[in-house]
C-alpha cells in the first residue's frame, strides 16, 4: 500500500496544486489530509479541490485545530486562544466557506488508523488526544509517555508544528509530515510524506511562488501580505521553529 501524508495545507491552493501533480505520477491508493486544511489566503479552493479528489481518489481526512477554529467562528464562538490578528484570519476564512464547507470541517474525525505492510499506522494532527498540543524530538520522556504511552499503534503520523521530523520513542516511531502550506524549513516549498512498502520518506515539492503571490493577492485575505512575507517567500527554518516550540512546552 502506497499513501500520500498531506498535512497543514493552509489554504495554499498552488503548493496543493503541485503536489497532487506529482501525486499523478506516484499514484498512491490512499491521501491522508492531515488537517489545517482552509485557514489560509485560498480557502475555498483547496476545499473545493480536495473534495473533488475523493471522486477518483480514496482520501482520508482528519481535523486540525485551524478547521476547528474557522468552524467554531462560523458558529460566532470566541477564539480567545488566538491573537488579534489569528481571529480576524479565521473570521475571514469561515465567511467564505459555504454551509457545506462548514458542515464538513464540523465534523471530520480527529484520528485515523490504517494498516499497512509496515504496521498499524495511526495519523492525528497535533496528537493523539489533542488538535493543538506541542512536542518536539526534544521533549521529555515524561511528556512523550504522557502522549503516546496509551498508543497501540507501532507508527504515528503527525504535523502541526509544521516541521518535518523522524523520533523514535520506545517501540514507537513517530513522523512529522511538515507542512504543504506554512513549512518550517531550510527551502521553500510544500513538504509531505509519502508511505510505501519500501519505508517512510520525506518529501519536498517547489512550485512557482510569484505565481502563487499573485493569486493570493487576489483573495483579499486579511493577512495576505503577511502570508506572502512570512510564509511564502521568507519562512522559518527548522532551527529556529524548534527553538520557538521547546520554549513554548517548557511553559
Amino acid at each position: 500500500m502506497k499513501i500520500a501524508a498531506l498535512y497543514d495545507i493552509h489554504g495554499n491552493f498552488p503548493a496543493l496544486q503541485a503536489v497532487l501533480k506529482e501525486l499523478h505520477y506516484l499514484q498512491p491508493d490512499v491521501i491522508v489530509i492531515g488537517g489545517d486544511i482552509v485557514s489560509g489566503p485560498m480557502p475555498v479552493q483547496t476545499l473545493d479541490c480536495l473534495l473533488n479528489l475523493r471522486r477518483d481518489a480514496k482520501v482520508t481526512f482528519i481535523r486540525g485545530n485551524g478547521d476547528r477554529e474557522v468552524s467554531e467562528a462560523s458558529k460566532g464562538l470566541g477564539l480567545k486562544n488566538l491573537s488579534e490578528q489569528g481571529q480576524k484570519t479565521e473570521q475571514w476564512v469561515a465567511e467564505q466557506l459555504t454551509e457545506k464547507h462548514i458542515e464538513f470541517l464540523s465534523h471530520l474525525k480527529s484520528v485515523a488508523s490504517i494498516q499497512t505492510e509496515l504496521g498499524d499506522l495511526l495519523f492525528c494532527h497535533a496528537t493523539p488526544m489533542s488538535d493543538s498540543d506541542i512536542f518536539t524530538p526534544q521533549s521529555n520522556k515524561k511528556r512523550l509517555e504522557k502522549i503516546f504511552g496509551n498508543v497501540e499503534q507501532s507508527i504515528v503520523v503527525c504535523g502541526h508544528t509544521h516541521v518535518q521530523f523522524k523520533l523514535k520513542f520506545e517501540k514507537k516511531l513517530i513522523f512529522n509530515s511538515g507542512s504543504i502550506g506554512m513549512p518550517y524549513a531550510k527551502q521553500t516549498g510544500a513538504y509531505w510524506l509519502f508511505i510505501s512498502p519500501d519505508g517512510i520518506q520525506f518529501k519536498r515539492t517547489s512550485y512557482d511562488l510569484n505565481e502563487a503571490a499573485k493569486l493570493f493577492r487576489q483573495s483579499n485575505s486579511p493577512s495576505v501580505e503577511d502570508f506572502i512575507n512570512n510564509n511564502l517567500f521568507h519562512i522559518p527554518t527548522e532551527k529556529e521553529a524548534m527553538a520557538f516550540f521547546n520554549k513554548i512546552t517548557e511553559k
